[in-house]
């Protein structure tokens, strides 16, 4: 049986100057066609919607909260043009304009024929994942955010799968991958853990990670930190961004980033192939030259780190886990 191929991105941020791009380009012309290629590469193409997709709502606490981001609904036409199958939710910007603009997302994205997970009008929707199907495998896809928890979904509250990973993943959490394990072929953790701009993974996301891996987690995908992190057998545990207009850190280049190929056999993961992107406001592209330098530099060193060895191939680099 060949392995499923899942094509993982990170943080996808449509709003504010991606949205005003978007209506000046038209959806197919935020992201590069080679990287849209790449994508195509694969069974299943899964990432973090880093914003609500509504034309309604009120800014959440815009007294405290520093950023709202409000993609329009013409940004499921991009979702859509690069082959997106799921989304993941849980995240800080589900909410950012309320319930109703958390509610039209979720009927946008079903009316792109996109699934989502992380999110919902309850706790028990935002919990309960999404099942997909390639090469005659059951792939289920599971979101949490370990943050806001004002953002929370309740008994009869809308809100994101929310779960303190600080304390270790919660029990609800670690009940919904072993029975996710228990009936489908392999299970995708992704979570939005840990903070901000941090160039590793911190100890309760390490922590996380193990407990979510012990609970049956075939693959474990997470985001938050806006720069990518080292990987080891199954997890990764940052993918970085993938589409934004947010300001650059000099040093941790949240402009440059990687978008994942992880071939998953009978066995778990294979192998990965990570292609360098460098992210122009609102524009993402295929890597080049000395953006291509550093992001091997960067991601090999990381991998080090964690004990993880990689290889650059074709203008890929590539983790051999079989």
């Amino acid at each position: 049986m060949r392995p499923v191929r899942l094509a993982l991105a990170g943080d996808t941020m449509l709003g504010r100057g991606v949205a005003d791009r978007l209506h000046e380009v038209g959806p197919h012309g935020l992201i590069a066609p080679e990287v849209r290629a790449v994508m195509a590469e694969a069974d299943l193409v899964v990432l973090n919607l880093e914003c609500c997709v509504s034309e309604r709502g009120a800014r959440w606490d815009p007294g405290r909260k520093p950023f709202h981001f409000r993609a329009p609904p013409r940004a499921i036409e991009t979702l859509a043009w690069l082959g997106v199958d799921c989304v993941t939710l849980a995240n800080n910007h589900a909410l950012d304009y309320g319930v109703k603009a958390l509610t039209d997302t979720i009927t946008h994205l079903e009316t792109g024929g996109i699934r989502w997970v992380g999110a919902g009008p309850d706790a028990e929707a935002a919990r309960e994942g999404a099942v997909l199907h390639a090469r005659g495998r059951r792939i289920a896809v599971l979101g949490v955010a370990d943050h806001p928890s004002d953002f929370a979904a309740g008994v009869d509250r809308p809100g994101i799968a929310y779960a303190d990973l600080r304390t270790g993943a919660t029990d609800w959490l670690i009940a919904r991958v072993r029975s996710l394990a228990t009936t489908n072929d392999i299970v995708l953790v992704t979570p939005h853990w840990g903070p901000n701009m941090m160039s590793s993974p911190i100890r309760h996301v390490r922590r996380a990670a193990r407990t979510l891996l012990d609970a049956g987690a075939t693959l474990i995908a997470g985001h938050s930190a806006h720069v990518v992190h080292g990987v080891t057998e199954r997890v990764l545990y940052d993918l970085g961004d993938f589409i934004d207009d947010y300001v650059v850190d000099p040093v941790l280049r949240n402009d440059l980033s990687l978008l994942f190929l992880v071939d998953i056999g009978a066995d778990g993961p294979m192998r990965l192939e990570a292609c360098p992107l460098t992210l122009e406001p609102a524009y993402t592209r295929l890597a080049r030259g000395l953006d291509v330098r550093w992001l091997r530099s960067r991601f090999t060193s990381a991998c080090r780190e964690l004990g993880t060895s990689v290889a650059w191939h074709d203008g890929r680099l590539v983790v051999e886990w079989e």
